[in-house]
């Protein structure tokens, strides 16, 4: 499999009449824009090519997935009165776009020196970044939107999942409802899981589908650790920082750990 070769299937699986798919081959980009909205997604077919190495036809199916649902969420009128529940914060890289495509600016928070907040509507299987526009249009303050995505965090469930290694605990929080990563910003649940750990605190959001608490007890887990973000990091459909965070009194500390062991 190679990028032609991605891109004929791509563009067998995801091309219709209401759409338009151009190929950009300096950039090894595919793009498919919904002709009813004048908005797209634009896809590096590097990435999925090598992801296809690994996972075969499943990481085709993901793509596609994810295309189908990114564009039916483009094309979806959102109300964000009535609908307050369906409002949550994510995260993402601070190298995250700052504006959609067309130029308008998202609603963005500081976080970390390698994370920003950004504020979704969750539309089920797929959510919308909120951006000024959206605001505008129902006369929203951003105080309250962020107000509102707060407290809905704070209202997911957090079951976690305990592995040890090297006489390291960790803890994976990964439910696959789209808010996992977000829920960093849940600080009574960090607060809960402090009280519990008798040694380092690190957190770390790989990816926008896993938040992972380590309970570091010795330098191997570090090591350990390191292995794991970057693992998590190279294989999440939406990459946020393979670099991990010390947790301590309510605040996060990036840092970068030099893994030398497998």
């Amino acid at each position: 499999m190679d990028s032609i070769k991605m891109k004929r299937e791509l563009e067998s699986r995801l091309g219709r009449d209401d759409r338009i798919i151009t190929y950009d081959r300096e950039k090894d980009q595919l793009r498919i824009e919904s002709k009813k909205v004048g908005k797209g997604i634009t896809l590096s077919l590097g990435g999925i090519v090598a992801k296809w190495h690994n996972e075969k036809d499943t990481a085709i199916d993901e793509v596609v997935y994810y295309v189908e649902e990114g564009l039916k969420a483009m094309e979806s009128p959102i109300q964000l009165s009535d609908h307050e529940k369906r409002i949550f914060p994510v995260i993402r890289s601070a190298s995250f776009p700052a504006e959609a495509e067309e130029g308008v600016p998202f609603l963005i928070d500081e976080h970390t020196a390698e994370t920003k907040i950004y504020y979704a509507f969750d539309m089920g299987k797929t959510y919308r970044l909120i951006d000024l526009k959206i605001m505008e249009k129902e006369g929203w303050d951003p105080n309250r939107i962020r107000e509102i995505a707060l407290f809905n965090v704070r209202s997911l469930s957090t079951p976690v999942k305990e592995d040890q290694v090297a006489g390291n605990f960790f803890y994976f929080l990964n439910t696959n409802d789209g808010y996992d990563a977000s829920r960093i910003l849940n600080k009574g649940f960090l607060n809960e899981v402090e009280k519990q750990i008798t040694g380092t605190m690190v957190v770390a959001v790989p990816h926008q589908d896993v938040l992972i608490i380590a309970d570091i007890r010795n330098d191997r887990g570090y090591d350990v650790l390191a292995q794991m973000t970057m693992s998590f990091f190279a294989g999440g459909r939406v990459p946020i920082t393979a670099l991990s965070f010390y947790y301590e009194n309510g605040e996060l500390e990036p840092i970068f750990i030099l893994g030398k062991n497998k």
